[in-house]
């Protein structure tokens, strides 16, 4: 029984992905990692580097990703959206 709930959930959660050519086009260069997320959801990973912080939001197939220096976006990219 726990499995089929556990089903369920991330089935759900799939169909409420976050990653979609809408928001990303609600993205904007200048915009805080707080308003990105407030958008976009968690990222599944960041790595940070030299002062700059890049964020991966999906996975191979569907996935955007946001370059930050000082806390602000400073470039965005996208795959697989539509």
């Amino acid at each position: 029984m726990k499995k089929i709930i556990t089903a369920a959930l991330l089935l759900t959660l799939a169909a409420c992905s976050k990653l979609s050519m809408d928001n990303y086009q609600q993205l904007k260069t200048g915009m805080s990692y707080n308003e990105v997320t407030a958008i976009i959801g968690e990222p599944a990973s960041c790595e940070e580097a030299l002062g700059t912080r890049t964020c991966l939001w999906g996975d191979d197939n569907k996935q955007i990703k946001a370059a930050f220096l000082a806390e602000k976006a400073m470039l965005f990219s996208h795959k697989g959206l539509n």
